[in-house]
């Protein structure tokens, strides 16, 4: 494995995008969605960079100084392509994010992955 401080951020972002895609998905399907349609739909409420960057304020106190050191990495990064649907600060904090559970994921912290979920989208803070 490759030292993971030697990843780049867009790599992190990369892979977070997937480990968040998961536990969404996985939250839908247990929750008892069972359509393509009804499931595409509800996770759309959850991967939206708007949705990520509220779920980021809910997480911000909750985070290690090392968590919260990725998070910057991938907030900080230049950001070209920002889609129609976000601000430039949502799509900075939903990047940030991805980067965090990027890290998360690489380090083998699952426990850590499903808490974070779990506070950015379901517990009040």
């Amino acid at each position: 494995m490759t030292d993971i401080r030697h990843i780049s951020v867009p790599a992190l972002a990369y892979l977070g995008d997937c480990v968040l895609e998961l536990c969404v998905r996985r939250h839908l399907v247990e929750s008892g969605l069972s359509t393509s349609a009804h499931l595409n739909a509800a996770a759309l409420d959850y991967v939206r960079a708007s949705a990520q960057a509220e779920a980021m304020k809910r997480l911000l106190p909750h985070l290690t100084e090392e968590e919260e050191a990725y998070f910057r990495r991938g907030r900080n990064i230049g950001h070209t392509n920002v889609p129609k649907r976000a601000t430039v600060s949502e799509y900075r904090a939903a990047t940030g994010m991805e980067t965090l559970f990027g890290f998360l994921h690489l380090t083998n912290q699952t426990d850590r992955i499903d808490e974070l979920f779990r506070l950015a989208y379901f517990e009040e803070t």
